[in-house]
């Protein structure tokens, strides 16, 4: 499945936010695959940084919607990710992927990426995240169940 974002008119400083919230939220993934946690710290730090910089009248009304549900719940988990231990990290990776996704299906990502899905997180509830490779590198298991997880869905 190809998706590709709802807003189609979106100002440019809009999209440079999205694409740069995507380029730290993908370091915080890889960070995570690596069982990394400084750097999956650091670039969650970076991701809370740009929430609290964003110029929100760049937003359309519609746009503005969107944003605002998301914004509250994507700063609390970058908030944790930011000063946490791994396992905990991860917990709120499960959560802020929701957040980053529901965003990129909104205002696009500036790149094409993979919406992935892994059926044996928490307690076989299973967690998505994306990735900018169609490989599975998985960040809640690392090195553990390195290739544990699907492609759901491409998005555009």
């Amino acid at each position: 499945i190809m998706l590709s974002a709802t807003f189609t008119n979106v100002d440019p400083g809009v999209s440079a936010f999205m694409k740069a919230l995507v380029q730290d939220y993908l370091v915080v993934k890889n960070a995570l695959t690596n069982s990394n946690g400084t750097e999956a710290a650091a670039a969650s730090a970076k991701i809370e940084k740009a929430i609290k910089g964003f110029d929100k009248s760049l937003l359309t009304a519609d746009q503005k919607k969107v944003y605002d549900d998301i914004e509250d719940d994507l700063k609390e988990h970058a908030e944790h990710i930011a000063m946490n231990k791994i396992d905990h990290q991860r917990e709120h990776f499960s959560m802020m992927s929701i957040d980053v996704y529901d965003l990129v299906k909104a205002f696009g990502g500036g790149m094409i990426l993979y919406h992935d899905h892994c059926p044996m997180y928490d307690d076989n509830k299973g967690a998505m995240w994306l990735s900018e490779t169609k490989e599975i590198t998985n960040p809640y298991f690392g090195d553990k169940m390195m290739t544990c997880g699907v492609v759901k869905e491409m998005i555009h």
